[in-house]
């Protein structure tokens, strides 16, 4: 049987690398995409390489509709079609309400949000016609419970959770899962740039583990979702926060 193709998004570093190389580790051919702009993308892979991580990567900006179908179509082309999709790329523009611009909304919901639909789009009507598929969208314990400075972020996570219910029950007679990974506070670059007084005194006092998670951790979640053994885990939210939220 040929390896089934992955592709996870932004997944040169942080979550997503944990994501790809564990992904690696199981045999599957692996794709991530970067963002244009991005100059790190040769290096990144030549380092993968040199760990053992025969992984392929294709510029896409996820928060444009024209650029997912082009980058899927490039992948298909090039590795074959996509039986796991991960949609990990996010990004955030934190700050109170009243300060907020339309600008901030508007980015963090396109990449966050409007990204679910322009990757799952070219490629679960894929996975239905061949009868297998796994699509895990990375949302957030702050798209459970809310934070303060985050509305736009929240608000996108949690819209991912409704779109994954809704998808799952489209598809759940074909062969395709689609879940949502809810993780917490994860040790990634873009948690630990959080000045260390505010991780120390603020953030962890809230993790009833006493500890920021590992990017290793939420990867064998993922890992699980994508698995055979997890066919009948469909249009569920599984939450990865060391107990700091629970519903």
């Amino acid at each position: 049987m040929a390896k089934r193709v992955a592709l996870v998004t932004g997944g040169m570093g942080g979550l997503g690398e944990a994501i790809a190389t564990k992904l690696s580790q199981m045999d599957y051919k692996v794709v991530v995409s970067y963002s244009p702009g991005n100059t790190k993308a040769p290096a990144w892979l030549e380092a993968m390489k040199s760990k053992g991580h025969d992984i392929y990567a294709v510029q896409i900006d996820v928060s444009e509709f024209d650029s997912c179908l082009a980058g899927t179509a490039k992948v298909l082309e090039d590795v074959g079609p996509i039986d796991v999709l991960v949609n990990n790329a996010g990004i955030t523009r934190d700050m109170t309400f009243r300060k907020m611009g339309k600008v901030d909304w508007d980015a963090v919901l396109k990449t966050n949000l409007d990204s679910v639909f322009n990757m799952c789009k070219p490629v679960v009507d894929g996975m239905v016609d061949r009868g297998w598929g796994r699509v895990v969208n990375i949302s957030s314990v702050n798209g459970q419970k809310g934070a303060f400075g985050q509305t736009n972020y929240s608000a996108a996570k949690a819209g991912m959770h409704g779109f994954t219910k809704a998808l799952a029950l489209e598809v759940a007679r074909k062969g395709v899962t689609v879940n949502t990974i809810s993780p917490g506070y994860i040790g990634t670059q873009m948690v630990m740039a959080i000045p260390k007084d505010v991780l120390d005194s603020k953030i962890v006092p809230q993790i009833p583990m006493g500890r920021l998670g590992k990017p290793e951790e939420v990867a064998g979640l993922v890992a699980y979702l994508c698995s055979e053994e997890a066919a009948f885990v469909t249009g569920s939210n599984i939450a990865i926060n060391g107990g700091q939220h629970m519903s």
